[in-house]
């Protein structure tokens, strides 16, 4: 077996079924797939693993980034790629766990070979709104466009900047994706079941002293992925007085649910990937169980 990959939107269990996984296995480590999890002096609102989690398995690409740097998705896939050869080559499985998409794609599949990004382009296309951005997509590929999550202006520019790029289609690019370098398996909950889920690690988290976390931030010239971190944008809001604390843990939620719809959207696309249909009754470990009788 070449590697693993546990995903599912936020707030579905898969870094706790991976641990799990890991153990049960005995002889895998963790590669984090999250854009934010990389950096320092964010575990809390990065849901990064905790101590414990670190001691029980290893885990890799984890809380080694200043937050005033720029985490990408190429660089990120190539560090993973690195780290995963060494684990394989020392007799140990890498799982790869995290959810966001295209850290996730550029290492199961290879890095796209979409052209790279071009700096003035980028600029320009930044500078316009998001409705002005889709209507310029739709023009230019219509198809790309309706594939594309409209709602996230990061996404859009980029898609739309190959198509300006590469003068083809999204579509074309999207053709040449390499095949996927191990089994994928997502956890999948009821929409209901997730949101609770959710509401409560919203809660957990600011328990646990993510506006404290944030506070101690005032000042740092954070990186453009950093900035991206969910619930930093709320936390900051509160800490400004524009929201109550009630406020503060309603939008914390609403953000992140939207964040799962969009995850959810994008996964069920992965046809490499298998669904792991987990209930409130089930636990990581019972999952990583079904889960392993399915390795090939």
């Amino acid at each position: 077996m070449d590697s693993l990959f546990i995903l599912g939107p936020t707030g579905s269990g898969k870094s706790a079924v991976a641990i799990e996984l890991a153990e049960l296995l005995g002889n895998a480590e963790i590669i984090s797939t999250d854009a934010y999890q990389v950096y320092k002096k964010m575990p809390i609102i990065t849901a990064a693993p905790s101590k414990e989690d670190m001691f029980r398995v290893k885990h890799h690409l984890v809380g080694f980034m200043d937050p005033t740097e720029n985490n990408d998705a190429a660089v990120h896939a190539r560090r993973a790629g690195v780290i995963s050869e060494g684990l394989k080559k020392g007799g140990m499985l890498p799982i790869h766990t995290g959810g966001s998409g295209l850290y996730v794609k550029f290492i199961s599949h290879g890095i796209s070979p979409a052209p790279p990004s071009d700096s003035v382009l980028r600029a320009e296309l930044e500078a316009n709104s998001l409705e002005e951005l889709v209507e310029r997509f739709r023009l230019v590929d219509a198809e790309g466009a309706a594939s594309t999550d409209l709602q996230n202006k990061r996404y859009v520019v980029r898609n739309l900047e190959i198509v300006l790029l590469g003068g083809k289609p999204l579509s074309y690019w999207r053709q040449n994706w390499s095949e996927p370098s191990g089994q994928g398996f997502c956890i999948v909950r009821d929409t209901e079941e997730l949101d609770e889920r959710i509401s409560k690690r919203a809660a957990q988290m600011l328990r646990e002293g993510a506006i404290d976390e944030v506070a101690a931030l005032e000042g740092v010239q954070l990186s453009a992925t950093a900035g991206k971190t969910l619930g930093l944008t709320q936390i900051q809001d509160y800490l400004q007085g524009r929201l109550s604390r009630q406020e503060l843990h309603a939008a914390i939620a609403l953000a992140t649910r939207q964040y799962a719809k969009r995850q959810r959207t994008w996964l069920r696309r992965e046809k490499w990937v298998t669904p792991i249909v987990a209930t409130a009754q089930d636990t990581p470990r019972s999952l990583a169980e079904k889960i392993a009788l399915l390795l090939g």
